[in-house]
């Protein structure tokens, strides 16, 4: 079971024995719910279907955890950006800010390491349960869907550690000696191509979709889009085309009417969202409400700590009248949607409206905002995505096509505000998508790694010390290379 109604698990420790932290609720409640109950070894754990089960969730919540969601993710996937900056007070966690800079060393306590071992730590918990529930004796079918999940979160991983870092170390089992954890780095694309695989095999077992409890678990659609996004990433625009059109032909999703609810709480796995990290805020387990993702990018000091905050050079990219804008910013001195007034004379102009979650819900475990999932792959980006290769492929009619569904939907219903694009020219049909693609998917940890693919980085990032040849790739963390004993090497000019 995985949405807000299940039971949970916590991994505990790396580099040492392989334990899993077992968090066992009521059964109306999440897995990411629940109070620890005890510490297994994971060969007492992988034994039956529950322990698998059990050992699936596991990789499930520690995917929301500090360093996938809130500073460490936000540092690496999100700063480089020029829709971005630190924002909260100049000494305010400063080192953040060096990422915006590109001025990072891989020596930013704090940022680098805990990104870098968090995505390991997933990695790990799924390499224990794909190594582990073969030997299972259970139902064959649920055994199968077990592994495809570990293999899509593995995946996923995978593909943030090789966007983010270029070549990784690729380790595809469990260490079973200290040895086995120092090896060197492998090529990014031998890591893509195992990336791939992962999301072949998945997208094969994955169901299309759940229901009850299960609703937020790894579906075919979100193995199909993610592996739509690692094409991309590679120029693979055949694939990017082939994997999309599959997702559109699923018929299952489509874009929710209001671009700004989409967002809300109340309103988590709806038709557009095709995977969404789940994080809990139950009245009746307050410890489990954790997520920090919405916290650290919250209003200050009304509900949050006011980093990740929006740059004027994303309000200036939006076109005159695009409600998305509205959707995407909150200003100081304005009031929500919701009905919330910004608070001004703090230090942040403007807050990140994708994360906001109304000051109005409960706090817990003193973490506001807690509720608030993090959006990974939804149904606008496959759209886009299918209009970039389309027009990559000079199917100029899809591409078209696909550019205005979500061209439609931000103009909520008034064909005065957003007129739909109409070039048949290659080169300004893909300036079109680029452009769309920055404000539909505006804070959502993509426009840097975007205009670094599309070659645009030097110029974009110009004012901002952008190095070509450098700084497409974050450093090594000193830390990491320091404890393989100089195995891993640093990477280009840092």
């Amino acid at each position: 079971m995985l949405s807000k109604r299940n039971n949970s698990s916590h991994f505990v420790g790396i580099a040492c024995a392989a334990v899993l932290m077992i968090l066992a609720g009521g059964c109306k409640k999440s897995f990411l719910d629940s109070q620890p109950q005890g510490q297994l070894p994971a060969t007492q754990l992988y034994v039956n279907a529950a322990g698998a089960e059990q050992g699936i969730n596991a990789i499930y919540a520690l995917d929301r955890d500090f360093n996938h969601t809130a500073f460490p993710a936000l540092a690496i996937e999100s700063m480089g950006g020029d829709e971005v900056e630190k924002g909260s007070t100049p000494g305010d966690s400063s080192p953040m800010g060096l990422y915006h800079t590109f001025t990072q060393t891989g020596d930013e306590a704090g940022f680098d390491d805990p990104f870098w071992s968090g995505q390991y730590q997933s990695i790990s918990l799924a390499n224990q349960a794909i190594d582990s529930i073969p030997k299972i004796n259970m139902d064959a079918s649920l055994k199968a869907r077990y592994i495809a999940e570990a293999k899509f979160l593995r995946a996923y991983s995978y593909f943030r550690l090789a966007r983010a870092y270029g070549d990784v170390p690729l380790r595809l089992h469990y260490p079973k000696s200290a040895a086995d954890f120092n090896i060197p780095r492998t090529a990014r694309a031998q890591i893509y191509a195992q990336v791939e695989q992962d999301l072949t095999d998945a997208a094969s077992i994955l169901p299309q979709s759940y229901s009850g409890a299960d609703v937020g678990r790894a579906t075919k659609g979100a193995a199909l889009s993610l592996h739509a996004k690692v094409a991309m990433y590679q120029g693979k625009w055949g694939d990017v085309l082939t994997y999309t059109n599959a997702v559109i032909a699923l018929g299952q999703y489509s874009l929710f009417p209001n671009f700004e609810k989409s967002f809300r709480e109340e309103n988590e796995n709806n038709p557009e969202e095709i995977f969404e990290i789940q994080c809990p805020n139950d009245a009746s387990n307050p410890a489990a409400a954790t997520s920090q993702f919405s916290q650290v990018q919250g209003v200050a000091p009304a509900a949050g700590w006011g980093f990740n905050i929006p740059t004027p050079a994303l309000v200036a990219a939006f076109e005159a009248g695009d409600p998305r804008l509205a959707g995407t910013i909150l200003f100081a001195g304005g009031t929500s949607a919701e009905g919330d007034a910004i608070p001004t004379g703090q230090v942040d102009l403007m807050y990140n409206y994708k994360s906001y979650v109304p000051f109005s819900e409960p706090i817990l475990n003193g973490t506001p905002g807690a509720g608030q999932d993090v959006r990974v792959i939804r149904y606008s980006d496959v759209l886009l995505m299918n209009a970039e290769a389309a027009n990559q492929a000079g199917n100029t009619t899809l591409a078209l096509a696909s550019l205005e569904k979500v061209r439609a939907r931000a103009r909520a219903g008034n064909n005065t505000i957003l007129p739909p694009v109409t070039t048949t020219d290659k080169t300004a049909l893909q300036t079109a998508i680029w452009h769309e693609r920055q404000v539909e998917l505006a804070m959502e940890s993509d426009r840097f790694f975007d205009v670094v693919r599309q070659g645009r980085a030097g110029t974009v990032f110009a004012d901002r010390n952008f190095k070509v040849g450098k700084n497409e790739l974050q450093p090594i963390p000193t830390s990491e290379i320091l404890k393989s004993g100089g195995l891993l090497k640093q990477n280009p000019g840092y």
